[in-house]
This record gives structure tokens, C-alpha cells and sequence, in this order.
């Protein structure tokens, strides 16, 4: 079984099983990971599901685009490896990685 792990602002973990071709975001929301709150469903629209992606699996996530730049310039807690979870699709070589859920969301 492949997994992802995120982690909660105050360290709780929560492993969650891949689901290849869905968003970030949506694995979050089906498993009930708190913190990430989707308020726009995935339109890149609010920024309201930015993660923080363990720097070492950060080339996995894919390209940000002009959008989502646009958003996690909003970010308060915004690092060099944030992304918002619902412009990254799961793919099987994300076994393993790790992302940080911020305490605050926009």
C-alpha cells in the first residue's frame, strides 16, 4: 500500500493511502485531514488548501502555475516549498512523502 502523510501544525500525523490521478486536496478531504479547508473546491481560487511540502519531494509535485503563485503570495505562512494541494496530482512515486499542514489558512 502506497502512502502519504500529512502533519498536522501541532505534529499530529495522518498516513493516507494514494489514489493516483486525484488531487492533493481531494485525498485530504476524503479522509477528513483537518486543516485543509478547499473553500473554493479545487479552483485554485482561495488558497484555502496550501500544504507544505517536505523540501526533499517538492520536484515530485509538479510545476506551479501564474494562479496558484498568485495565491500562495497571499499565504501568511507561505515557505520555498509551499503549494496549494488542489494543483498537485498523486502519482505512485509520491510514496512516502510528507506535507506540513500550516496552522492558518487564508
Amino acid at each position: 500500500m502506497s502512502n502519504i502523510t500529512f502533519i498536522e501544525h501541532n505534529g499530529e500525523q495522518h498516513s493516507v493511502e494514494i489514489e493516483e490521478g486525484k488531487t492533493l486536496m481531494e485525498i485530504a478531504m476524503n479522509n477528513g485531514i483537518p486543516g485543509v479547508d478547499a473553500d473554493c473546491g479545487g479552483e485554485c481560487a482561495c488558497g484555502t488548501c496550501h500544504v507544505i511540502v517536505n523540501p526533499s519531494w517538492f520536484d515530485k509535485t509538479g510545476n506551479t502555475n501564474n494562479d496558484e503563485l498568485q495565491m500562495l503570495d497571499m499565504t501568511p505562512e507561505r515557505e520555498s516549498s509551499s503549494r496549494l494541494s488542489c494543483q498537485i496530482t498523486v502519482t505512485k512515486d509520491m510514496n512516502g512523502m510528507e506535507v506540513r499542514i500550516p496552522e492558518f489558512q487564508m
